[in-house]
């Protein structure tokens, strides 16, 4: 059995960068965000729902970071489970400078999560060169268009190489820790329903199950995956699902996940 105690703490994902999510165990929809720290600044990323919010500030309290040193809260969509909490996180940050980030046409849906009097936050990615930098640590912003949502991106930590990658390679995890590895014998299998090997797990269900249900279109997904491929990657965070670690690992899923059929709209007609 899991050993879930160990997520009642922020985890650290590599340098700087931290897990401060929340497992629900009533779903296998589990939302993470994440918190970059370098020297005495942090950002936040996709921060959760408006229920997980009392959770995942108590984890960015544990990681050592008072909420007014957060400097951006960046939304990579503009879907409840990850912008729920963002009024909660205006209002706890008390910070002057505080910039809420987005993709332009995020902005207008995103506007209904927070008083209008604070609209003067809203900042859009597309106007400083789809990038962020921090305390000398630069974030970049990729454009993944209707992956799912119109203005979806993916944010790149060019410091470590970790791909934070909203929805994509996400799962609905039915058995879940927050990182997965493959076993050896899962690169030379294509019977994803039967395991010939008999793992207790698959998680390739899952992962095809979450893809082919969120991602509007074939040619969509394959356009994100045509821009990340160009990325060297050292980590995959996903908003839903299990943190990549291993190279291996990451340039396997992502060719599975370029060539799937049947997503979406395709899988109807």
């Amino acid at each position: 059995m899991k050993d879930y105690g160990k997520y009642d703490r922020p985890v650290k994902i590599c340098e700087g960068v931290f897990w401060v999510g929340f497992r629900d165990e009533n779903t296998n929809l589990f939302c993470n965000p994440y918190l970059i720290i370098e020297d005495e600044q942090a950002v936040l990323i996709d921060s959760g729902s408006r229920t997980d919010f009392a959770v995942v500030m108590m984890k960015i309290l544990q990681a050592g970071i008072d909420p007014g040193q957060i400097v951006a809260l960046i939304y990579q969509h503009y879907d409840p489970d990850l912008c729920g909490s963002m009024p909660n996180f205006i209002d706890m940050c008390d910070n002057p400078d505080l910039k809420v980030l987005s993709e332009q046409s995020n902005k207008p849906f995103i506007s209904h999560y927070i008083q209008r009097e604070k609209y003067h936050l809203l900042y859009s990615i597309n106007d400083n060169n789809f990038g962020f930098t921090f305390n000398s640590r630069r974030l970049r912003f990729i454009s993944t268009p209707y992956a799912h949502a119109q203005g979806s991106i993916v944010t790149y930590d060019e410091k470590t190489g970790t791909l934070f990658s909203s929805d994509l390679f996400g799962s609905y995890s039915t058995q879940w820790d927050l990182f997965l590895e493959l076993k050896e014998e899962c690169f030379s299998c294509n019977d994803y329903k039967d395991c010939p090997n008999r793992n207790i797990y698959c998680p390739f269900p899952d992962i095809i199950t979450f893809h082919k249900g969120v991602m509007p279109c074939e040619k969509s997904l394959k356009h994100a995956m045509t821009k990340i491929k160009k990325l060297d990657i050292n980590a995959i965070a996903p908003q839903h699902g299990s943190v990549l670690t291993k190279k291996r690992d990451i340039r396997f899923i992502s060719e599975i996940l370029e060539s799937f059929k049947g997503i979406g709209i395709d899988g109807i007609f």
